[in-house]
């Protein structure tokens, strides 16, 4: 929801209140001040931000491992150890050697700048190309309208008068139509009037894919993502109004196609390298000698994005909600547990790569430790902002098994109420670890602090996505709601031990589309 009709300064006040009292002067006791001090040892400056395949990630990896073995866990990684070490391939441009010139008709070019105005997903071969642009509004090309070798541009949203099923498969269609069409590279504007806006400016241009998978094809076309605070040289020749573009192509109202009236010069060039960088699994064996075969996965990641670039002058990307503070979680949740283990095993998987394409998870459940069979549930830690009170939880997978009743009746314990996932848009079912325990047949629970629209909640909500999210300033700094955390972190446990003291397992309901899962592995 976009808020129009309050003046800017009641909000701005309102957040100013709200901050000053999440988080007061005085540090949290007890349980939350021991799961906040794991929180500032895994996400302070002298952790880097614990990117994929660098050596402070394999510091923070060692760090959660001793952590384990502290608390008297099992190892469960690779020939007796606490780590499952991932490799994988990275890609990354080389900035310096690569740029986007807009060229009028005169010859004379303006450059759009890696990262902060131009982004893409880098490829290992070095593409150069130089073309007309055409402004194909949403993308999808009449069919009458030759493009070869012309460069695409399109703002990212779909019309608004598209049916639902048409909307969910529009960005592929559009895609398959202009590499069909012949175009030689895209230019996509992003929507700044999403649900979830991209970030600018990019902290890195770089691609990570687990070792052996299928990269991006050379003959598919190039595609670069535009700011849409960077358009002024873009249209600059074509008698269009950027700012209009924007606006309308946020309503999904109709845009119209028509000639830009210049050339893009497109030259990119990277880099790139394997690198491995370790899962961190380990077991709490569970005391049912019926029941101990059988596992909860307890889920976060450990990796963030490292050094990238400033933003407010800042350059490392700490990333202490996203996802340190939920690994340390978990390490309190280990050592609360230790001399009390509950009926089932618990499974602590700590993946790498989540922000490169949860490839520490992909890896993790193709080359399982544990037999798949024995999983019985994934409670994933991500996308969660202790930063307001705690009253409402959104559940992804609420609807798709057991699980759902098994949250509602932990939950109405800490008196907080549990809902559907109401934007649906975001694809964070999708977007998390959670879902390649999905893949292969694992019901799974994943959570994001809830709001009423329009609340003071929401206002926080959104200005920590606008003002923190995969930036420099998700750190230690950030206001914490102490009793949010600490209600959230209770909540959590206590639906770990009610799984995993249950006398039956979890199972999908019938009605969710991924109950064939289970039977299909």
């Amino acid at each position: 929801m976009r808020l129009h009709t309050t003046p800017r300064c009641f909000y701005a006040a309102l957040l100013l209140s709200l901050a000053a009292t999440a988080q007061s002067p005085q540090k949290p006791d007890g349980p939350t001040a021991a799961w906040w001090a794991q929180t500032i040892a895994l996400s302070n400056d002298t952790m880097q931000g614990r990117d994929t395949g660098t050596d402070a990630y394999e510091r923070a990896a060692k760090y959660v491992a001793d952590q384990f073995k502290v608390a008297g866990l099992k190892p469960a990684g690779d020939s007796g150890t606490f780590f499952q070490q991932v490799p994988m391939h990275q890609v990354a441009l080389i900035e310096e050697k690569s740029s986007v010139d807009i060229v009028n008709a005169e010859g004379k070019s303006t450059i759009l700048h890696f990262p902060a105005e131009v982004t893409t997903v880098p490829r290992e071969q070095p593409s150069s190309v130089e073309a007309l642009m055409i402004f194909l509004g949403y993308g999808l090309p009449p069919a009458d309208l030759d493009l070869k070798g012309k460069i695409a541009v399109f703002f990212n949203n779909t019309p608004a008068d598209l049916a639902p099923t048409e909307r969910e498969s529009y960005a592929s269609r559009r895609l398959r139509a202009l590499a069909q069409a012949g175009v030689a590279a895209i230019l996509s504007i992003d929507n700044p009037a999403a649900t979830e806006p991209f970030h600018w400016p990019a902290a890195y241009a770089r691609s990570v894919t687990l070792s052996g998978a299928t990269a991006p094809n050379a003959s598919t076309p190039i595609v670069i993502r535009i700011n849409p605070a960077s358009l002024s040289a873009l249209f600059a020749a074509s008698g269009h109004n950027p700012s209009d573009i924007v606006a309308d192509g946020g309503k999904g109202a109709p845009l119209a196609i028509f000639p830009l009236g210049q050339s893009a010069r497109i030259r990119l060039t990277s880099t790139s390298k394997d690198i491995s960088s370790p899962n961190i699994l380990a077991i709490l064996p569970g005391s049912d000698p019926k029941l101990a075969s059988e596992y909860v996965a307890l889920s976060a990641h450990l990796d963030g994005y490292g050094y990238g670039t400033p933003v407010l002058g800042d350059n490392l990307y700490n990333g202490t909600l996203d996802d340190a503070a939920y690994v340390a979680l978990l390490i309190e949740l280990a050592k609360d547990q230790q001399h009390k283990a509950p009926a089932r095993s618990l499974l602590f998987c700590i993946f790498t790569g989540e922000e490169k394409g949860l490839l520490g998870s992909a890896y993790f459940t193709q080359h399982l430790t544990v037999p798949k069979e024995n999983i019985v549930a994934d409670l994933n830690l991500d996308q969660l902002r202790p930063i307001f009170p705690l009253n409402i939880l959104t559940m992804e997978g609420l609807t798709d098994s057991t699980l759902g009743d098994t949250v509602r009746s932990v939950a109405a314990q800490f008196k907080i109420e549990i809902r559907p996932d109401l934007e649906p848009e975001r694809n964070l079912f999708r977007r998390a670890d959670n879902y390649n325990f999905v893949r292969i047949g694992v019901p799974i629970a994943s959570f994001i602090f809830g709001y009423d629209k329009g609340s003071p909640e929401e206002v926080v909500y959104r200005d920590w996505y606008a003002r923190r999210y995969h930036k420099p300033q998700d750190d230690i700094k950030t206001p914490i709601d102490w009793d949010a955390a600490s209600k959230f972190n209770r909540f959590y446990t206590a639906l770990a031990l009610a799984i995993a003291n249950a006398p039956t397992r979890p199972q999908w309901l019938p009605s969710s589309p991924y109950s064939h899962q289970r039977a299909a592995q």
